[in-house]
């Protein structure tokens, strides 16, 4: 959650906002910060440089947990959970990162380590997504099903 504030504050957007303001309020801090624009001065290049890879960064993290971004991906989302197990999960930071059968893995933010020891003594990994964090915590999909694993 920490790092969903940084990069809001970054950005200077608000929780609600959406991809077209997310859009405007990126591309303009680029025009603003573009290292292109201080050839002359290297120092102060490489400080923009430095500055404009943390916008990127920021916004492509706000893009991928976007209610629109999300809406567009929900059925695929639906379907991992519904129809595949769990490979591998692990926590950091209130960051859990559950990869699944399908070769999708999602990352799940502002998890209390208590929920984590709770999964961690779970008889069933995927069935405790489905009931106790999916829909509960802010996510993003951080690798998207190979086809390979569709055809499994």
């Amino acid at each position: 959650m920490k790092r969903i504030a940084a990069y809001r504050k970054l950005l200077g957007v608000g929780p609600d906002a959406g991809l077209k303001e997310l859009k405007t309020v990126y591309r303009n801090l680029m025009k603003e910060c573009h290292p292109d624009k201080f050839h002359d001065n290297p120092e102060l290049r490489e400080k923009e440089e430095a500055r404009s890879k943390e916008i990127i960064e920021a916004y492509h993290f706000l893009v991928s947990i976007a209610p629109e971004t999300l809406a567009e991906v929900e059925a695929d989302y639906q379907q991992t959970l519904a129809s595949c197990g769990i490979v591998d999960f692990n926590y950091d930071k209130q960051i859990l990162t559950v990869h699944f059968m399908d070769g999708s893995i999602y990352e799940y933010y502002g998890v209390p380590r208590n929920i984590y020891i709770k999964m961690v003594n779970s008889d069933a990994y995927a069935r405790f997504v489905r009931r106790h964090i999916a829909g509960s915590y802010i996510y993003r999909s951080t690798q998207k099903r190979t086809p390979s694993a569709i055809n499994l």
